[in-house]
């Protein structure tokens, strides 16, 4: 499972110009999930997300976490993720997991994350969707549940 997290100061998530997920300050999170992933990546991925220390405290450092700020959340599902492009010029998404089995590992992802406790918003999954974010810094992560970056 892979995310692109990006801190931002505001994002939204329109779906045909109807707004499914609007969120102030947080987190705007690209999801992709791969066909090897289960319920660990995603209990592992999202216990990484909301504990990255990647706001700034009082002295400017990169020390404070969306749990520890009570920040929002706006999870969107992306298998471009998954995309392989180290061959010719079509990627290929030969590792996304098929969109069923993405479903459900989203719909598990955005579930514990609304335990949580942090507001959660979201896109509409396998829905073409215009994201509009303001990104903050820019401060952009990239979290890998098999870690391979």
């Amino acid at each position: 499972m892979r995310a692109v997290v990006q801190r931002v100061k505001n994002a939204k998530v329109e779906v045909d110009t109807e707004i499914t997920g609007e969120i102030g300050s947080g987190l705007l999170v690209f999801l992709g999930i791969g066909k090897e992933d289960n319920q660990k990546d995603v209990d592992y991925l999202l216990e990484k997300i909301i504990n990255l220390r990647i706001f700034e405290d009082e002295e400017e450092k990169l020390n404070l976490s969306a749990l520890d700020l009570n920040k929002e959340l706006l999870l969107v599902s992306q298998f471009t993720l998954f995309g392989d492009c180290r061959q010719g010029r079509r990627p290929s998404f030969f590792e996304a997991a098929p969109p069923a089995e993405a479903e459900k590992l989203y719909n598990y992802f955005v579930k514990r994350a609304k335990e949580s406790e942090l507001k959660i918003e979201t896109g509409t999954f396998q829905a073409m969707m215009d994201v509009k974010l303001v990104n903050d810094g820019p401060v952009t992560i990239l979290v890998d549940s098999k870690k391979k970056f």
